[in-house]
């Protein structure tokens, strides 16, 4: 059976808001209720998010009151506190470094090689006691989402393997050998395996 993980779509950014707060967009509700009209998504039988806001309402639409939402703080993106918000650009820059220095830190930001290890335990320690006959959604963020799928493929800590921008996008992998089957989709386009 199958494992997706899954990004939550676009967001309400605001500066005043702690990132961990910002809810979903009215296009990232959109994105999130067509997905849930889905096929594949009536197939999920859990659903386990970060605990931050976005991540939860993302799951709430999918599981469309079908399943409760299991939370895990673990499950977080990487913890950029230190900088607080930064602009688009300024945010991509530091992206960009965060990704090709993975074990340092960008001006305090959460080492990249530190949040793949909590977000693979974290995935590891929910697929501890599951049923892999029923297909399971981890519902996150994109920067340790990709870190995740870095690992889950062998491949060092690299940008190249980042979804694309917006959000909302998911991958598939196998939950018998962890194999990556489907790389970054939008949610809404996906078609299962």
């Amino acid at each position: 059976m199958f494992a997706l993980y899954i990004t939550h779509p676009q967001v309400l950014i605001d500066p005043a808001v702690p990132v961990p707060d910002w809810g979903l967009s009215e296009r990232g509700r959109e994105r999130a209720l067509l997905a849930a009209s889905s096929d594949w998504s009536r197939q999920i039988g859990r659903f386990v998010a970060s605990t931050e806001r976005k991540a939860i309402e993302t799951a709430d639409i999918l599981a469309a009151g079908r399943l409760a939402i299991e939370t895990d703080h673990a499950m977080g993106e990487n913890d950029r506190s230190a900088t607080g918000f930064l602009r688009p650009d300024a945010f991509e820059e530091a992206a960009d470094w965060f990704f090709a220095h993975p074990e340092q830190s960008f001006r305090g930001w959460e080492r990249a090689v530190d949040a793949q290890a909590r977000i693979i335990s974290a995935v590891e320690r929910a697929l501890a006691d599951h049923d892999p006959k029923i297909p399971v959604a981890f519902v996150g963020h994109g920067g340790v989402g990709t870190l995740l799928k870095c690992h889950l493929k062998g491949k060092p800590i690299h940008r190249d393997g980042d979804q694309p921008a917006g959000g909302g996008n998911l991958f598939a992998f196998r939950l018998a050998d962890r194999a990556v089957t489907c790389d970054w989709t939008p949610m809404e386009f996906w078609k299962g395996i």
